[in-house]
């Protein structure tokens, strides 16, 4: 007989919907504007409000696509940390996306990653961008992250203890 066993999550207590703690402390998340629509156990939706300055095709109005990788990163990234028991930092080692269209000019994006498996020291990650409908991505994605990529404490550390985590 299995028995199922419960998993704990370092940053449990700030799961939920629209938590800033996972992309304040990233400057680059700052300049896009980005958004945590929501957070919870090995999983994150992340936005990027349409702006044009983020438009990479100004003929066709269509957003560039580092903005759609750094999308897809942060949301695997943030999933890989929602899935620890544990606070580490972490690192991209390989980051996939095969873009299935042009993502819809004017739209905001959303990107939603799931760390689907975990071992010692790598997360794995798959994912999905859309604008509309989620269940017509623009894009989707595969990837890993290090975990304990530096000894250094993670950023979000002393919000999970002052949290009482």
């Amino acid at each position: 007989m299995l028995r199922a066993v419960s998993e704990s999550y370092a940053l449990e207590p700030l799961f939920g919907e629209g938590r800033s703690e996972f992309i304040q402390w990233v400057p680059h998340c700052q300049e896009l504007g980005m958004v945590c629509v929501r957070v919870g156990p090995r999983r994150a939706t992340l936005r990027v409000p349409y702006r044009p300055e983020l438009v990479g095709d100004p003929g066709r109005g269509i957003v560039f696509g580092g903005v759609i990788t750094t999308l897809l990163d942060q949301a695997g990234g943030v999933a890989t940390l929602c899935s620890l028991s544990e606070l580490v930092t972490i690192a991209t080692i390989d980051l996939r996306i095969d873009y299935l269209r042009a993502a819809e000019p004017g739209l905001d994006l959303f990107g939603m990653a799931e760390c689907y498996k975990r071992t010692r020291s790598v997360g794995f990650v798959r994912g999905k961008a859309w604008d509309r409908d989620p269940e017509d991505p623009f894009a989707h994605c595969i990837a890993t992250f290090m975990l304990g990529s530096t000894p250094a404490p993670h950023p979000l550390q002393q919000l999970v203890e002052e949290r009482g985590a």
